[in-house]
Order: C-alpha cells, then sequence, then structure tokens
C-alpha cells in the first residue's frame, strides 16, 4: 500500500493489492499517508492454499479492478 501512494503521489498510476484480511489494515494505511480515499483491489485470502486457477481468477479480478480505479482518475 505504502508504495502505491508514495507512487501516486509522484504522479506514476498505481493500484495496491491486498488479501481480504488485510482490507482493513490497507485503510488505515492509506489514511495514514494522507490518502483517505485510496481505492484498491481485493483478493480472497489465503492464498497460499489456493489452486493455480483460484490465484488466476483473482488476478484476471484485480487486474480488472485496477483497470476501473485507474481509469476513473483519468
Amino acid at each position: 500500500m505504502h508504495d502505491a501512494i508514495a507512487a501516486e503521489k509522484v504522479g506514476v498510476p498505481s493500484v495496491g493489492v491486498m488479501t481480504s484480511k488485510f482490507e482493513s489494515a490497507a485503510e488505515l494505511m492509506a489514511r495514514a499517508l494522507g490518502a483517505e480515499a485510496y481505492r484498491f483491489a481485493v483478493i480472497d485470502h489465503p492464498i497460499s492454499s489456493a489452486s493455480e486457477l483460484a490465484l488466476a481468477e483473482q488476478a484476471t479480478a484485480a487486474i480488472r479492478r485496477g483497470i476501473e480505479i485507474v481509469t476513473a482518475q483519468a
């Protein structure tokens, strides 16, 4: 989250990706970094036990969400 917000602050469109377990921590980090309304993609937790197919599906969903976030900022 920190890296994505830092990149945004210097004009590089970025999207953070968090697992659902860390969603509230990501929101807190965004507030602490002065980016309270920062939007990010959320994937299911845990990922360590997910199948390759499930990971591919989550990656695709995160990419789609990232595109929505970046294009909404433009």
